[in-house]
């Protein structure tokens, strides 16, 4: 079969130029495809970025959100030290005021001891023990560090108020008498601080003191029953009822 070379070269010119086209187009998916990948590979950094500078910014907010949180507590503490150094000078101020006061008080706080120890070396001899231990215990207080200034004048007080106390009230106790060969137990009574008796226990001596002579003396016979009576109204075993005591002139002037 006899081909005509005029048919066959249009044939040979397309195959001849397939080949050039299909290179150029590979050439262009090719790129296209590289294009998309980058361009995702961006838009992956840019959506990376976006969440980046978002957690930079909560990060900006909270942290500028501790900044006023500790601007306010700074200024709160400031004023709470203000405060607290005025209080400690007030503190301060008052210490300086208690010391003043105790280097003016405590002086007087001792003359008033003396006051006390020299009304009671005066005074009727009752309940002498008793007195003495405390009379005693505020002359110990005095020197002790650790007894504030104000229980100091407190228990000073409290020991006038008792002293006080004696010269208004009938009081009946058992006690040792004093006598040449030692001592003897008694039933004393005290009538205020004007009178002071004594009685033995079978009731067959009475006496009283008599502040003068600064001495006990035997009354007589007629004391016996009023002193038993009041003697038994002071313990209060009787109701109390009208006394009819024996009161010696020498005693109330030297109670007046």
């Amino acid at each position: 079969m006899n081909l005509h070379p005029t048919r066959l070269l249009p044939g040979v010119l397309l195959s001849l130029c397939l080949p050039l086209q299909a290179a150029p187009l590979d050439d262009a998916l090719n790129e296209s495809q590289r294009l998309a990948a980058e361009a995702q590979a961006s838009q992956a950094r840019i959506e990376q970025l976006d969440d980046t500078t978002r957690q930079m910014l909560n990060d900006y907010r909270n942290a500028v959100q501790q900044a006023e949180a500790l601007k306010a507590y700074n200024a709160q503490l400031t004023e709470l030290t203000d405060a607290q150094r005025k209080e400690l000078d007030g503190f301060q101020r008052q210490l300086d005021s208690i010391e003043r006061t105790q280097q003016a008080v405590a002086p007087q706080m001792g003359r008033m001891i003396e006051v006390l120890e020299e009304f009671i070396a005066a005074d009727l001899p009752f309940l002498p023990e008793e007195r003495a231990d405390r009379l005693a215990s505020l002359q110990d207080m005095q020197g002790r560090a650790d007894v504030s200034l104000a229980e100091k004048y407190r228990r000073i007080l409290e020991a006038y108020q008792i002293e006080s106390d004696y010269g208004r009230t009938l009081e009946a106790w058992r006690g040792e008498l004093p006598t040449e060969g030692g001592s003897r137990s008694v039933e004393f009574l005290r009538l205020g601080r004007t009178m002071l008796y004594y009685q033995t226990l079978d009731a067959h001596e009475s006496g009283w003191w008599n502040p003068q002579a600064k001495a006990w003396e035997v009354l007589d016979g007629s004391a016996r029953r009023p002193l038993t009576k009041a003697i038994a109204i002071a313990r209060q075993q009787q109701a109390p009822g009208w006394l009819e005591l024996p009161v010696k002139t020498l005693a109330k002037e030297a109670a007046q």
